[in-house]
């Protein structure tokens, strides 16, 4: 894909900032921000304004991760011309670093601003949070101890895509740091969490090579292909335990329904991992993410109703 798009006609500038956005990925963002509202819809009901500035600011700043990983993997020589995964900017000459420098920059201001409005609902709490997510969105891959580069990706994106983007915007609209936020949040960082597996469980050969030691490069192929399936599993056993526990309704089940589509993504994984051509879990991410937004909304229904039930 990478050598295709190199040997055709220079992109128009929209299409190049589209190959550094990466559109794909922005469902792991939309996801947590819905199960977080239908939490709270669940207790009582959802005030239009902060909810959009929380989807926003989660937008915002998975676009600012996606140019900085485009931009500091290009220049730590981990996106190289051997690149197994989608087409980056940098590295194809379609944007130069200082560009995406002034897009990460731009994009950020929007997310600051955004979050001024998160800030006034919620607190010097929400802004610690808020200065905490973007210097992680971008320290993944940048800064003086990129993260991602230490086996830690997989931690830091459970932890912001999971409890603190799902609790954080309950309490945006309860007040309340609400237990059921953060039982709610596991599947969905556990799904999110996927994604980062999947990724780096194709790169595990260029990654080892740039000395990039994300996790899957210390366990290697098959404890990582049993990773993204355990993280797929714990998304579907988190809602049955809430409704054996007796914690909440069955309306919760209702992502269950999205578990059909989790099943063929982990027999590519597996045949991917066997022998096969990494380029073929290009497809999984997207359809992991998908996975990811599916099961997020028919969960934030699931938790909306169960009040009602």
């Amino acid at each position: 894909m990478t050598g295709e798009l190199m040997t055709t006609a220079r992109p128009s500038r929209l299409r190049a900032w589209r190959v550094a956005i990466r559109p794909a990925t922005l469902p792991a963002a939309v996801g947590p921000v819905a199960v977080g509202l239908g939490v709270a819809a669940g207790e009582g009901g959802i005030r239009p304004v902060p909810a959009l500035a929380a989807l926003a600011v989660a937008l915002l700043l998975q676009v600012a991760a996606n140019l900085a990983n485009d931009l500091f993997d290009f220049r730590a020589g981990a996106d190289a011309a051997d690149r197994l995964g989608p087409p980056r900017a940098a590295l194809l000459g379609l944007l130069t670093e200082r560009e995406l420098m002034a897009g990460i920059g731009l994009v950020l201001t929007f997310a600051g601003l955004a979050g001024l409005v998160l800030v006034a609902v919620g607190g010097p709490v929400i802004l610690a949070l808020g200065v905490l997510a973007i210097v992680c969105a971008v320290a993944y891959t940048g800064g003086p101890w990129p993260y991602g580069y230490y086996g830690l990706g997989e931690v830091f994106v459970f932890l912001f895509f999971g409890p603190v983007a799902v609790a954080g915007t309950t309490y945006l609209q309860t007040g309340a740091w609400e237990p059921l936020a953060f039982a709610a949040s596991v599947p969905v960082g556990a799904l999110v969490t996927a994604i980062l597996v999947v990724n780096n469980l194709r790169d595990i050969a260029t990654d080892r090579r740039a000395g990039k030691c994300t996790l899957a490069v210390r366990l290697g192929v098959r404890a990582t292909v049993g990773e993204y399936g355990a993280l797929l599993a714990l998304a579907g056993a988190v809602p049955v335990l809430l409704v054996v526990s007796a914690w909440t309704s069955p309306t919760v089940l209702l992502p269950l329904a999205s578990l059909p589509l989790a099943w063929p993504l982990v027999g590519v994984v597996r045949r991917a991992a066997a022998g096969g051509d990494p380029r073929r879990l290009n497809p999984v991410l997207r359809d992991t993410a998908r996975l990811s937004l599916v099961f997020a909304l028919l969960f934030a229904v699931g938790l909306a109703l169960a009040a009602r039930a």
